[in-house]
């Protein structure tokens, strides 16, 4: 198992975008050839701090043009470098999705997709800037990698593999901060799942940042004698069958919970895992089919049923029909 943050710093909090700049500009201390390309918003995707710490000949801002950002990292990758590019998740690949098709992925060029702003996190912003679409989009795009990262460290984590793996690469991060899951220097792996917590009576699939809350809905349900096993999917694409599959193999039933729209997301790649390999009953805490709404992060959590108590009461649904 991986390491997880001890109890103290669990209690700290700290975007997963805030990684994004401060991760380039350590790849490219340690000699890796690394470009960040932006549409107009290098402060708040934090990739202001490559040229902060020195390498603002590596920063390239495309102004509010996402489809030329796009097609600028592809042709700044022929020329041999690994090019990030930012922006808001909503824009980063819903604006410029035809670019990220047909000039990254048909390629196979060595572009990392790496918006920030994704998910109702972004708060206030409201509906048109909440993306609850984007693992969908991206997960459908043949040689598409998709990693979703729950805390800083995870999203420190995922910026290195993208780094290190050839071709195209999604990495979601968020504008909230969130608590911290893992320990400063963890290390993950594409195509991997990590079980956070053993269970025997349910599994809860999660990722981003439905992994605090999958992890408070474990506790409570452990309060009330149910076993929860808690699972990071943060590799969405590949998914990790043989974890996953393992795990509802022995608990007989699922809850999948992730910050996006319940359909074509980390949901849907459970599902199929399942109907191919462990057919069991899956509940799905997700956004139904709407777009967001403005308010602050965690009122959204509430009132889009995709907080704790809402993995908790889908647990109890689904542990009802694993008796039928």
């Amino acid at each position: 198992m991986v390491k997880l943050a001890d109890a103290e710093k669990a209690q700290t909090k700290k975007a997963t975008r805030a990684a994004l700049g401060a991760t380039l500009a350590e790849l490219a201390e340690a000699g890796v050839p690394v470009v960040a390309v932006d549409a107009d918003l290098t402060g708040s995707t934090t990739m202001k701090k490559l040229a902060d710490a020195g390498h603002g000949d590596r920063l390239f801002n495309c102004g509010i043009a996402e489809q030329n950002m796009v097609d600028v990292a592809a042709g700044l990758s022929l020329a041999g470098n690994v090019a990030f590019t930012g922006s808001f998740a909503v824009f980063g690949t819903g604006r410029a999705y035809d670019q990220i098709r047909n000039t990254v992925c048909y390629s196979g060029l060595n572009v990392k997709i790496t918006p920030t702003h994704a998910g109702i996190s972004v708060g206030p912003d409201g509906g048109s800037h909440q993306m609850l679409e984007d693992v969908s989009l991206m997960r459908g795009l043949p040689g598409m990698r998709v990693l979703v990262p729950a805390d800083y460290a995870a999203a420190r984590a995922a910026i290195k593999l993208a780094a290190d793996t050839e071709g195209p690469v999604y990495v979601r991060m968020g504008r909230a901060a969130v608590p911290c899951v893992y320990d400063d220097d963890v290390e993950l792996q594409i195509g991997r799942a990590y079980v956070l917590r053993e269970g025997t009576d349910v599994t809860i699939v999660a990722n981003g940042v439905e992994i605090r809350e999958a992890l408070l809905a474990a506790d409570r349900l452990a309060a009330e004698g149910i076993s929860a096993e808690v699972i990071d999917a943060f590799s969405v694409k590949p998914l990790d069958g043989e974890t996953i599959g393992a795990s509802l193999a022995k608990t007989g039933c699922a809850v999948v919970a992730e910050e996006h729209s319940v359909m074509g997301g980390l949901g849907s790649a459970v599902a199929e895992l399942a109907a191919a390999t462990s057919p069991v009953p899956l509940e799905f805490v997700g956004v139904r089919d709407r777009f967001g709404k403005s308010g602050e992060f965690e009122e959204l959590l509430a009132y889009f049923s995709i907080d704790a108590a809402a993995i908790v009461e889908a647990v109890k649904k689904v542990q009802g029909r694993k008796s039928l």
